[in-house]
């Protein structure tokens, strides 16, 4: 892959920082919605949105568009967030309507709604099946080199069985043209997913199922950028990108924390910090983060 500067990367650093607070905002304004995952997949999404994926958002249904499918819908904050600030049709004072009647932000994304989301999602488990399905297609339409199929879904929806029939599928018509990125950061809404239903050996697991493993730092910007373009590079097989993520990333009192899982601030575990303060205290963090990668 081309080498990606300094520069470059502490600009992704910070539209990743930036992303996070509108996160904040959005769901605190709502008082309602996911908090962890949204803010664990920053990083990821900024990578994808403003460096790996081939898209457009001023033409954002352009037929040669990388897919994105967004599997685990829930942490849809990250992906509005990231689109608005990548220029698509989204107004500023639209992102303060999120999960309200009427609003094209709804809680789980519809495709509907707003273009290029391409699946609406909300049950966890039918992402992966629904990304071999437009896999499979760009095959038999002969456009398997046109494009990317690119799917994002969550550790603990590997507790369906769909998603592992979807991985059957995947391997036997061999789709190179299919990454699935994990959010291995190992909560769901009860707990940690190997207290509820324990998932390792993960990438043992995928590579049972013949596919091409690659593991890595999902809060790490240089990391990311450089295991996506590699996974582009793999034929034969599709890939799957586990990625280790801390959920709530970039707010101290809300890490590793799987209370945060499915509130917003205002609504959280106050063992740290009183409800009344959270907001205001994550927002603090965020910036102080800011300034720290401006002066770097």
């Amino acid at each position: 892959m081309a080498h990606v500067s300094d520069k470059k990367l502490k600009e992704l650093d910070l539209t990743a920082c930036r992303i996070r607070q509108g996160i904040i905002k959005m769901v605190s304004t709502a008082k309602s919605g996911h908090t962890g995952g949204p803010l664990g997949m920053a990083d990821i999404f900024t990578a994808l949105y403003f460096h790996v994926l081939k898209h457009d958002p001023k033409n954002p249904m352009w037929a040669e568009r990388d897919r994105l499918i967004l599997s685990n819908g829930h942490i849809c904050p990250v992906r509005y967030q990231t689109m608005y600030a990548a220029g698509y049709d989204i107004k500023e004072e639209e992102l303060a309507t999120f999960r309200k009647i009427g609003s094209r932000l709804e809680g789980h994304p519809n495709y509907l709604r707003m273009p290029a989301l391409e699946t609406s999602s909300g049950p966890l488990g039918e992402g992966l099946a629904e990304a071999v399905g437009f896999a499979l297609a760009a095959r038999l339409d002969k456009k398997e080199k046109d494009y990317h199929v690119w799917c994002l879904c969550s550790d603990g929806e590997h507790d369906e069985g769909m998603t592992w029939e979807a991985i059957n599928i995947a391997a036997k018509f061999k789709l190179s043209n299919l990454t699935v990125i994990v959010d291995r950061n190992n909560i769901q809404i009860d707990g940690t997913t190997e207290d509820v239903l324990p998932l390792e050996p993960f990438s043992d697991k995928y590579q049972a199922f013949n596919w091409h493993v690659i593991e890595m730092n999902g809060n790490d910007m240089a990391e990311i950028i450089a295991t996506l373009e590699e996974a582009k590079a793999i034929t034969e097989r599709p890939v799957c990108i586990i990625a280790n993520t801390t959920p709530g990333k970039g707010v101290s009192f809300m890490e590793h924390d799987y209370r945060w899982h499915g509130v917003p601030p205002g609504q959280g575990p106050e063992n740290k910090i009183s409800k009344g303060k959270q907001t205001e205290m994550a927002l603090a963090e965020l910036k102080a983060l800011e300034e720290k990668i401006l002066a770097s």
